[in-house]
C-alpha cells in the first residue's frame, strides 16, 4: 500500500494550483484548508465519515455542514471529489503538503525553535535574523520551551535541524567517549 503522504500529494498539489489561480488568494485558501482538516481530524468525524450506512452524497453533506467558514463551489468540489474517491480522511495531510507548497511559493519556511528557557522578542528576532541568513528563506517562527534541553536551541526548518542545545553537546561528547 502507498504510503498516505504520497497518496495525498496530488490532492495537495491540485488543490495549490486552483488556489495560486483563485482571486480570494493563498492566505484565505490556507486558512480554509486548516480548518477542513481540523473537522477532518475529529475523531467522530473520522468515525462517521467510515459509516457504511453512509453514501457519498451524504457524506459530503455531513462533513460540509460541520465546516463553520461559508465554503466556496471550488472548496465543495474538491471535499466531493475526496469523498468520491474514499480521501476524505486524508485531509489533515493534504492541509501539511499545502502549506508546505504554499511556503515554497512564497519564499518562506516554518522554523520549529524549541529552547530551553523563554526567548524574548528580541532574542527571537535576533535569532530568526540569523536563522534567515543561513537558510536562504524568510522564516515563520513557532517558539517553544523545552528544559530538559538544558541551555542553547534547537531549530528545525522542514527536514533540516540545527541543534546547539547543551543536552545534544552532552550526547555527542557521550557517542564519541564512547567510541
Amino acid at each position: 500500500m502507498a504510503e498516505l503522504s504520497t497518496v495525498a500529494r496530488p490532492y495537495a498539489e491540485a488543490l495549490f494550483g486552483a488556489a495560486r489561480d483563485d482571486k480570494a488568494g493563498l492566505a484565505v485558501w490556507a486558512g480554509l484548508v486548516d480548518e477542513l482538516a481540523q473537522v477532518a481530524a475529529n475523531a467522530d468525524v473520522r468515525e462517521a465519515m467510515t459509516d457504511p450506512r453512509l453514501n457519498d452524497a451524504q457524506r459530503a453533506q455531513v462533513f460540509t455542514s460541520l465546516v463553520k467558514t461559508e465554503l466556496p463551489q471550488a472548496a465543495r468540489n474538491f471535499i466531493d471529489l475526496l469523498v468520491q474517491n474514499d480521501r476524505l480522511l486524508l485531509l489533515p495531510l493534504i492541509a501539511t503538503q499545502f502549506a508546505e507548497l504554499k511556503n515554497r511559493h512564497e519564499g518562506t519556511a516554518q522554523a520549529e525553535i524549541t529552547s530551553a528557557f523563554e526567548l524574548s522578542d528580541a532574542q527571537v528576532k535576533e535569532l530568526i535574523g540569523a536563522l534567515e541568513g543561513k537558510f536562504g528563506l524568510k522564516l515563520k517562527a513557532h517558539v517553544s520551551v523545552d528544559q530538559s534541553l538544558i541551555g542553547g536551541v534547537r531549530v528545525a526548518v522542514g527536514d533540516q535541524v540545527l541543534d546547539t542545545s547543551v543536552k545534544a553537546q552532552l550526547t555527542r561528547l557521550r557517542d564519541t567517549l564512547a567510541a
